[in-house]
């Protein structure tokens, strides 16, 4: 939602909607609480008055006039940090992101993210994430790797936030996880919140928790360790990491949530393998989507890291 003036006409069909509602679904980059707070600021106007208030019902043929103040200034460097650029076209961009690089600035992190390295590549990107968040729709962790879709319009944004609260993007990880899981492939409901003891980190015991539903599958058994694809049906923060702790196989490389039972490990060279991995074992694999703008039906893989398949390999897995 960029800055400027906004005029249109209620149709026949939209007689009776709510105004926030109205003008979510017709400016590009808008949310409703986006919305709401122009109307509540007074720049939403209909037939030349003020809205008395989002709910407002509107009648056909009423002049809405909204005055869209421009988005804050970013303060915001380019840099130059290499992009693994998968896809690129005027809408959408997707990108392969290393372990170890944060998406985009926050808690004391103003430099070295994804979102520094785009705009150190001069790819336009949607106002609609916000000042420290251009072009982000989704992230992933510090510390796991894979595929990201970057926005670079803000119609394009609004498509995918929309395509994503519908559950309409699929996501697939790989994650190489300690035991086997029992059965080798099912599905874990879980609600997940907020830790009461560490706001910092996520529980399926938070007393305020979101619906979460994880699906997995085993594609190879190792001793001691499984592979595992992932479909995430919700996108909770560290939502595998927790559904995958709670269920008693937490993510290779996981010391926040999966403590370290490597120590445990009588092979020595397993466990200095383990020790010295860098990462989580987590990989965004696949996203299937239908294109934010075309509609057409896209899908995209990114390789596997090379220090991912070596740990498979010392763990006695094929890369």
């Amino acid at each position: 939602m960029t800055g400027g003036a906004v005029r249109l006409v209620v149709p026949p069909e939209g007689a009776a909607s709510r105004l926030d509602v109205f003008l979510a679904a017709r400016i590009a980059g808008s949310t409703r609480s986006a919305v709401r707070k122009l109307i509540l600021d007074g720049r939403v106007l209909v037939d030349g008055r003020p809205a008395s208030k989002p709910g407002l019902a509107l009648r056909a043929g009423s002049r809405v006039d909204v005055e869209i103040p421009p988005p804050p200034p970013t303060n915001l460097e380019p840099e130059a940090i290499p992009v693994e650029v998968l896809h690129e076209d005027d809408d959408l961009l997707v990108v392969v992101k290393p372990a170890g690089l944060v998406v985009h600035p926050g808690h004391g992190r103003r430099s070295g993210t994804l979102v520094h390295a785009l705009l150190g590549r001069g790819t336009p990107l949607a106002t609609a994430g916000g000042p420290d968040r251009p072009g982000i729709v989704h992230r992933l962790d510090r510390e796991t790797s894979g595929l990201l879709l970057v926005a670079k319009t803000d119609a394009a944004h609004r498509a995918l936030a929309a395509a994503f609260a519908r559950r309409e993007i699929r996501k697939t990880y790989l994650a190489l996880v300690w035991g086997r899981p029992a059965p080798p492939s099912g599905t874990i409901e879980r609600a997940i919140g907020r830790s009461r003891g560490d706001r910092t980190k996520m529980s399926v015991r938070a007393p305020r928790g979101r619906p979460a539903v994880t699906v997995y599958r085993t594609v190879s058994a190792l001793p001691g360790f499984s592979l595992l694809e992932i479909d995430l049906v919700t996108g909770r923060t560290h939502q595998i990491r927790v559904h995958l702790t709670e269920a008693g196989h937490p993510v290779v490389g996981d010391r926040r949530y999966g403590g370290r039972p490597w120590r445990g490990i009588p092979d020595r060279k397993k466990r200095a393998a383990i020790d010295a991995f860098p990462r989580l074992a987590l990989h965004a694999w696949r996203i299937a989507l239908a294109h934010p703008v075309t509609g057409r039906p896209v899908r995209f893989e990114a390789p596997v890291p090379d220090e991912f398949k070596s740990l498979l390999v010392a763990l006695g897995g094929r890369p």
